[in-house]
């Protein structure tokens, strides 16, 4: 992987951490604000919000091994 690959792989990694956030505080904001009674929304935002996760631990696992291998 090129320096340019792993470069582009760091600003993915850093815009899918910023994507789970913002599911992880509409998920905050959920709780905090609108339960008990918006509990119809928890299973899709959870789902977005692991969805989101599960794609920022996917890239940083990549990421990770790309510069372990660059080293």
């Amino acid at each position: 992987m090129t320096e340019d690959d792993i470069k582009n792989l760091d600003k993915e990694v850093k815009k899918l951490k910023r994507l789970a956030s913002e599911w992880a505080s509409q998920l905050h904001d959920l709780v905090e604000d609108k339960l008990p009674a918006g509990y119809q929304e928890i299973p899709g935002i959870a789902q977005s919000t692991y969805d989101a996760c599960k794609a920022w631990a996917d890239a940083n696992a990549r990421l990770q091994a790309a510069q372990k291998e660059a080293a």
